[in-house]
């Protein structure tokens, strides 16, 4: 009997902390960050205010979107997340669900990097490359990313 409680919630509480909840001062953050204008300038607190303002009618201040943003404040009211995601356009689900919530960070690290010149060129490139190659060109990459970090020597030749 003992054995079958503890078997039940282990799993559970295992898949939990894969999701990597962030707080919503770090997803708004991260919306910013990747969501840009188009002339690639990050948007303001007072232009993301005064559209949120725009869409709902209510009181949506730029002190309170950057209390907002940096954890001072962190009890918006549904409506106020609902208009950031789609200012953002994300789906409101990202602050509400920690799974898609991870998966739409990723998705936004990427919307990022792809950001670079040298990082767009370098996947712009490989398009046309077979899985073998494309395979290759990762592993390039992670022993690089290795070294550079200092953890992988480079090799002699001998």
């Amino acid at each position: 009997m003992a054995e079958s409680q503890p078997a039940a919630p282990e799993p559970q509480s295992q898949t939990q902390p894969q999701a990597h909840p962030q707080t919503l001062a770090a997803k708004i953050d991260a919306l910013f960050r990747a969501v840009r204008r188009p002339n690639r300038e990050q948007y303001s607190h007072e232009e993301v205010a005064k559209a949120c303002r725009e869409a709902t009618g209510e009181s949506f201040s730029a002190t309170y979107l950057w209390q907002l943003r940096t954890g001072r404040r962190d009890n918006p009211t549904k409506r106020h997340l609902e208009v950031l995601a789609q200012f953002f356009q994300v789906p409101v689900a990202y602050f509400f669900d920690d799974a898609q919530g991870a998966a739409i960070t990723k998705e936004l690290e990427l919307l990022t990097a792809l950001r670079d010149a040298g990082v767009r060129n370098i996947a712009l490139r490989a398009v046309n490359l077979s899985p073998e190659a494309v395979g290759t060109i990762s592993d390039i990459i992670d022993v690089l990313a290795r070294r550079e970090q200092g953890s992988d020597p480079p090799s002699t030749p001998g």
